[in-house]
C-alpha cells in the first residue's frame, strides 16, 4: 500500500508546459539559441539554471555564462511565461489530490525543480487545503535537480516512510529517470507530446494518458 505521494508540478498539477515551451523558444531565440517544444518537454524537470547552461553548452560551448546572466535569462523567461498566460490547473489533478488526502495516514508532497517564490500561494489557490510548505522539495531545498535522484531521495527521507510505501507521479523522462535512480515506484501521466519510447528506458510502473486515468488507477496501490 502506498502512503507517500510525490507529485511533480508542471505537466502534472498544472497544464503549464505549452506556455513554458513557447516562452523558452522565444527567449532562447533572443539569445541566439535554438530551442523547440520537444526540447522543453525532454528537459522538463531540470532546474531552469540547468536548462540554460545545458543549452549554451550544446550550442555555444565556448561561451562562458555568468551566474548573473543566468539569473537575468531566467527572469526574462519567467516574464514571457506570464505574458503568454501562465498556467492553469491540470484537469483532474484536484480530484486525484482529494482522493489521496481522504485516505488515512497518507502524505502528499511536491517535488519540483521550480524556484518560484510564490509557489505555495499558487498551489493554495489551485488546490486549497492540500499542500504545506514542510512537504515541498523545490530548487531552494535541492539545487541539484532532476535527472539526479536527490529531490526524490530528500522527499523520501523526510517522509519517514519505506521506499515501497512511496509513489512518484511524473510526466517527464528526466523526472522518471530521477525517480528510478531513487528506486521509487513511478506513475507517468503523459500529458505532453512525447511517446512511450521516450520513457521506455526507465520502465515506468504505470503509463497513463491523463489525471483521470491516475484517479482510476489509485485503487490498485492504496
Amino acid at each position: 500500500m502506498k502512503k507517500g505521494f510525490f507529485f511533480d508540478m508542471d505537466g502534472v498539477l498544472f497544464n503549464s508546459l505549452p506556455n513554458h515551451a513557447r516562452a523558452w523558444e522565444i527567449v532562447m531565440a533572443r539569445h541566439g539559441l535554438h530551442f523547440t517544444k520537444e526540447d522543453c518537454y525532454r528537459q522538463e524537470g531540470c532546474t531552469s539554471r540547468d536548462v540554460i547552461l545545458n543549452t549554451y553548452k550544446q550550442q555555444m560551448p565556448d561561451r562562458q555564462v555568468s551566474l548573473e546572466e543566468v539569473e537575468a535569462f531566467y527572469k526574462e523567461k519567467g516574464e514571457m511565461f506570464v505574458q503568454l498566460g501562465g498556467a492553469q490547473p491540470m484537469p483532474g489533478a484536484y480530484e486525484v489530490l482529494q482522493a489521496i488526502k481522504a485516505i488515512p495516514d497518507t502524505q502528499i508532497w511536491l517535488v519540483t525543480g521550480s524556484a518560484q517564490l510564490t509557489l505555495l500561494d499558487q498551489l493554495n489557490r489551485a488546490f486549497p487545503g492540500i499542500f504545506v510548505r514542510e512537504r515541498m522539495i523545490t530548487a531552494f531545498e535541492c539545487p541539484h535537480g532532476k535527472p539526479r535522484p536527490e529531490p526524490y531521495l530528500k522527499a523520501w527521507e523526510m517522509s519517514g516512510l519505506k521506499k515501497e510505501e512511496c509513489c512518484v507521479i511524473e510526466n517527464a523522462p528526466l523526472g522518471l529517470q530521477a525517480a528510478r535512480a531513487a528506486d521509487l515506484f513511478t506513475i507517468i501521466v503523459n500529458t505532453g507530446p512525447l511517446g512511450y519510447e521516450d520513457f521506455a528506458q526507465w520502465k515506468p510502473d504505470a503509463f497513463l494518458p491523463n489525471m483521470k486515468a491516475v484517479l482510476d488507477y489509485l485503487p490498485n496501490i492504496v
